[in-house]
């Protein structure tokens, strides 16, 4: 499958500057992205706390075919080799 066919969600805050770097890279890569902000919604954060066991962001889900991912580490490395395995 091409990165084109990908669902990714991205789950960030305003002012958050890892945030920014991710939206900043997927952009550069021509990768669409759903962005969902967690800045005053601390129930979004809830939602990261019971999937993933985190409440920091940014985490970026990766999905192809009704499989997800999730790269909860910080850093644009983390994502680019996510999507070098899709």
């Amino acid at each position: 499958m091409a990165i084109k066919d990908l669902n990714v969600v991205v789950w960030s805050k305003q002012g958050c500057s890892y945030c920014a770097e991710v939206k900043q890279y997927l952009n550069e890569k021509g990768i669409t992205y759903k962005d969902i902000d967690v800045t005053d919604h601390d129930d979004r954060r809830d939602i990261l706390e019971v999937k993933y066991g985190v409440r920091h962001v940014p985490v970026v889900e990766i999905g192809q075919e009704n499989q997800y991912e999730a790269i909860t580490e910080i850093g644009v490395q983390y994502i680019e080799k996510a999507l070098k395995n899709r």
